[in-house]
């Protein structure tokens, strides 16, 4: 697979993620809540190559991001970015080859512990992580050797709290304690990246809506108050998006340096300080222009809605990420010349 710098994938690996997606979407039986895994999706994907995107040949951070985004254009119940780019990369990183199916990632406290793992009941390994007195180790985890207690995220995806035993814990490998933060990065990156996905997607469904919808004799989209909403929603998403890709870019020049590089950091601070604006601007002008029916089960509006709203908050919350743009921006000097 060829991409360019400038984050262009090229027509024909964008039609194929577009087009697996697609097909997938039109066969999917009314979604159900709470969301479960798709193994059915999950198989066509790893026979096509794409469930270990970012270690194959030729592929890069822009493939990747291409991929994530058509999966949340269609609201595609997969952990794509868990299974790869971050338990996928840890393993990698850490040295030893993780076993077969579906995987995810747990950053555990020092008792074992990690809240809102997402999809760690649905999955078949568990790469765990956890540092200790400047120290940090890796285990990859079968699920019969942890308890998980289920729970869900706004949009009704799997996000369960975890315990692994200590005994398990003991056959860790030892890792550079970089990696740990390298980890959050890149989940803070591949949520930025999804929301975009959903973003775009939003925005195209509602003017769509409006396109058609009529009142007053005429749709929705003549009236100016309506307009203003629309072109509100596609400035934010195209910000969000800018914003997204510019860390995109820095990850893709980085790659070797996640948990070292200021650089990078501040670049993804920036996309999700970006997103946390735009995201909830775009999700309010949607609702609204939609009316009460973008908010029933029935509708898919709201397949994309609560995930961008769920997504917002994982990997650090807006606040968090707020507060490290202002400590990266300034470098110890003036915050406002740093911006500007």
């Amino acid at each position: 697979m060829s991409t360019t710098y400038s984050g262009e994938v090229d027509a024909e690996v964008r039609q194929l993620f577009t087009s697996v997606m697609s097909d997938w979407r039109a066969k999917r039986a009314v979604p159900e809540l709470p969301v479960a895994l798709d193994r059915a999706l999950w198989r066509t994907l790893v026979e096509l190559g794409l469930s270990e995107l970012s270690s194959a040949d030729g592929a890069d951070w822009w493939a990747s991001a291409e991929l994530l985004r058509a999966a949340a254009r269609h609201a595609a119940p997969v952990p794509l970015a868990e299974h790869d780019l971050l338990a996928g990369w840890l393993a990698q990183r850490a040295g030893f080859q993780p076993g077969d199916g579906i995987r995810t990632v747990a950053l555990l406290d020092e008792a074992g512990r990690a809240l809102r793992v997402p999809w760690a009941s649905s999955v078949d390994r568990l790469v765990a992580a956890w540092g200790a007195d400047g120290r940090a180790w890796v285990a990859e985890v079968d699920p019969t050797e942890m308890s998980i207690e289920a729970g869900y995220d706004l949009a009704g995806q799997p996000r369960d709290t975890v315990v692994v035993d200590a005994a398990v814990r003991s056959r860790a490998h030892e890792i550079d304690p970089t990696l740990l933060g390298g980890v959050r990065l890149r989940g803070a990156l591949a949520r930025a990246i999804q929301t975009t996905g959903a973003l775009d997607e939003i925005v195209e469904r509602t003017v769509a809506h409006v396109s058609e919808r009529r009142q007053f004799g005429r749709p929705l989209a003549r009236f100016q108050a309506v307009q203003h909403l629309l072109a509100d929603a596609a400035a934010e998403s195209t910000l969000a998006r800018a914003a997204t890709d510019a860390a995109i870019m820095a990850a893709a020049r980085l790659d070797a340096e996640w948990g070292t590089s200021t650089e990078l950091e501040l670049r993804i601070a920036v996309a999700r300080s970006v997103i946390a604006v735009s995201a909830g601007r775009v999700v309010r002008h949607a609702h609204q222009l939609h009316g009460a029916i973008g908010t029933t089960l029935e509708h898919p509006l709201q397949e994309f809605t609560k995930p961008v709203l769920a997504w917002r908050s994982e990997f650090g919350t807006p606040r968090e990420w707020d507060e490290r743009v202002l400590a990266l921006a300034s470098g110890g000097g003036s915050v406002w010349s740093s911006l500007v």
